[in-house]
């Protein structure tokens, strides 16, 4: 039975949400989306324009980068689709709306995403769904500590437990609600909340309780001057009703007249207005107080045929039976009460069957046990019904709670799971670097050593050099003593015989001629071999530096996979050149083939030896893989290379280029050689 007005505060819940939900959206900003929203929210605006604008702000939003700006005009989209019963458009938006979402693990905008979607259930009558959507949402503005949202959600719910029986699971949700917004500065909401407790209380017979919650809801009015939509008169109604049901009739009309001072109720809330003279009525029929009456009744019923509204003409004809029955007015009595069972049936409203049955079977005697046995029989259904309902929202609440609860303990063990691994992959990484770090120490420590051994093998083999030079010159002077003792002192007396015999003509002195010029050619023949025993001394002494160049470009070809070409000027005077020039010159070349076989994947090399007046030359190249200069690191064979050039006072220079292989040019001067032996 519709005596109290709660259509006011069904629309009240879902237009003041709006306010609460966007976040994060510049207000200021002038962009295409924020016009269309505006101009869709004016009041003044066809439906047919308001969706016109909507749908292009959605299509705007869909094609934009998923970022919280976007998902929040995206919100605010569907909201004003959900506000204006646009369903189609709003079950498009709110999808886009969960599947961004979820793309961002947005919580906020997922909890709104369900708490719309059970708004859509809620009033499209699919109780069920909406509670589960409406415990969706509330396990995850609990989870984010939202209290605002919070409450508005379990306020919702509370409707849907009250549209199906279960006051007392309403009457918790509001508990909670209300716990909520006692500490938060949200007086329509508080208002609400006292409202919808006062409704439930009305449901539960416990009128003492209901009238102290809508003297709270009209309290809160009055301090923060919320009539906005006639909240007072609406409040006041109810509050009549649960006078009229204590039999208080002459309070309840007090309030219905107090409710009735507002002149704008008849235009701008006919349902409301409606309502109020038919409670008036009725009370002042319960007092048997007929002044007015029944054109009270005549009146609502009246205002309900303009607006069409089947349950309030079902409830005044049921009034207007009732006040005929009592004028003994029988047959007019009877055909009201069977206009409200038509009407009901026609509806299906079940309280609406069950009053119009009551009403019949107590004026029409004839047909009462018939009136009867059908008012028994939809009772028994509608309470088998609210039962299983009410069983069913308390599994779905239990089953969710478990969910919640497995979820949460999935989610504790997956993030222990996780801290383990990240610990175990960072023990592991530290372990993987200090290993790393220890076997390039080894390496650095092997390579300084195998360099090392390199620089004393090949001091050594030129302190063997050196001795060798000695000994050769020591060999020089003792054949320069010969020449000088021997050779020189022969040709000498060889002259003076042949200036003696110059002028004799006889054969004794012919032959004497003859035997002197033999001697001459010996002495000639042994001068030839001398000359010819120095000059491969010097070749050799010349030729020592270069050929343990060869003999490392030919240990280099053997080893690897690779052509080596190589060039050596001869004419570079190597005896007059250092042997610390020599050294780095070695060492320098040794480190570059190093370096090509260790990174170029070079398949040919050329390396040139060649000299000027000035400088002698090196240059080593290959075909391999090269590097960017720029980029590059120094390495320490680099960093060798070019130290070993600076020690002689040389230049360094590499080029290279990504895919066409490697040229290193050393210079170095030959005064460096001065500089040396001086210091020496």
């Amino acid at each position: 039975m519709k005596y109290i007005y709660i259509i006011f505060c069904f629309f009240f819940l879902l237009s003041c949400s709006k306010r609460e939900d966007p976040k994060g959206i510049d207000s200021k900003s002038l962009d295409s989306v924020s016009i269309y929203l505006s101009k869709a929210s004016k009041k003044d605006q066809e439906p047919r324009e308001r969706t016109r604008h909507l749908k292009k702000a959605l299509n705007i939003v869909a094609n934009q980068k998923n970022d919280s700006i976007i998902r929040a005009h995206l919100l605010e989209i569907t909201i004003s689709f959900f506000q204006y019963n646009n369903w189609e458009d709003f079950n498009k938006s709110s999808k886009l709306l969960l599947v961004k979402s979820i793309e961002t693990k947005d919580t906020f905008s997922i909890a709104q995403y369900y708490r719309y979607k059970a708004g859509y259930y809620k009033n499209t009558a699919v109780n069920d769904s909406a509670f589960i959507y409406y415990l969706k949402s509330e396990k995850l503005f609990r989870r984010l500590k939202d209290n605002l949202n919070l409450a508005s959600v379990l306020s919702y719910k509370s409707i849907v437990q009250y549209n199906i029986g279960d006051f007392v699971g309403a009457d918790r949700s509001l508990t909670l609600a209300y716990k909520l917004l006692k500490n938060l500065n949200e007086p329509q909401k508080l208002y609400v909340v006292f409202t919808m407790m006062g409704i439930v209380a009305n449901e539960t017979k416990d009128y003492e309780n209901a009238i102290n919650y809508y003297k709270k809801a009209i309290a809160i009015i009055k301090k923060n001057n919320l009539n906005d939509t006639f909240q007072e008169e609406s409040t006041l109604n109810n509050m009549g009703y649960n006078y009229q049901k204590l039999g208080n009739y002459n309070e309840a009309i007090s309030n219905y007249r107090v409710a009735l001072k507002n002149k704008n109720l008849s235009n701008d809330a006919p349902d409301l207005y409606g309502l109020l003279i038919d409670n008036l009525a009725y009370s002042k029929f319960r007092l048997k107080d007929y002044n007015g009456l029944p054109n009270l009744f005549y009146d609502a019923l009246k205002v309900r045929e303009n607006i069409n509204d089947k349950t309030l003409i079902c409830l005044s004809k049921i009034h207007l039976s009732e006040y005929y029955f009592v004028k003994n007015d029988f047959l007019l009595s009877k055909q009201f009460a069977n206009d409200a069972l038509v009407i009901a049936k026609r509806t299906g409203v079940t309280r609406d069957v069950l009053a119009a049955l009551k009403q019949s079977s107590n004026v029409d005697q004839k047909n009462a046990s018939k009136y009867s046995k059908d008012y028994i029989r939809i009772s028994d259904s509608i309470q088998d019904v609210e039962r299983i309902s009410k069983e069913k929202f308390s599994r779905l609440e239990l089953e969710t709670d478990e969910i919640i609860e497995s979820n949460t303990q999935l989610e504790e063990r997956n993030r222990n799971l996780l801290y383990f691994f990240v610990v175990t992959a960072i023990m592991l990484g530290f372990l993987f670097i200090i290993r790393t770090q220890r076997a390039k120490t080894r390496e650095l420590v092997l390579k300084q050593a195998q360099q090392k051994a390199n620089e004393d093998i090949y001091n050594l083999m030129m302190a063997q050099q050196t001795v060798v030079d000695e000994s050769r010159n020591v060999e020089k002077k003792r054949i320069a003593r010969e020449l000088h003792d021997g050779v020189l002192g022969r040709m000498f007396g060889a002259r003076l015989n042949l200036d003696s015999l110059n002028t004799s003509t006889d054969e004794e002195s012919v032959q004497k001629r003859f035997n002197y010029l033999s001697e001459l050619k010996n002495i000639e023949q042994d001068l030839r071999e001398i000359s010819h025993d120095l000059n491969r001394e010097k070749t050799d002494l010349i030729n020592n530096f270069v050929s343990i160049v060869n003999n490392l470009l030919e240990e280099q070809e053997a080893s690897f996979d690779v052509k080596v070409v190589s060039t050596i000027d001869v004419t570079i005077k190597w005896d007059k050149i250092h042997n610390t020039i020599k050294i780095n010159l070695y060492r320098i070349l040794q480190e570059g083939l190093q370096n090509i076989n260790k990174y170029a994947k070079a398949k040919n090399i050329k390396v040139e030896i060649n000299g000027d007046k000035e400088n002698v030359y090196l240059i080593v190249e290959d075909d391999g893989e090269g590097f960017e200069v720029n980029k590059k690191s120094k390495g320490i064979g680099l960093q060798n290379m070019i130290s070993r050039t600076n020690e002689c006072h040389g230049i360094f220079d590499v080029k290279s280029e990504k895919g066409k292989g490697t040229s290193i040019i050393i210079t170095i001067p030959y005064e460096n050689n001065k500089i040396k032996t001086e210091k020496e």
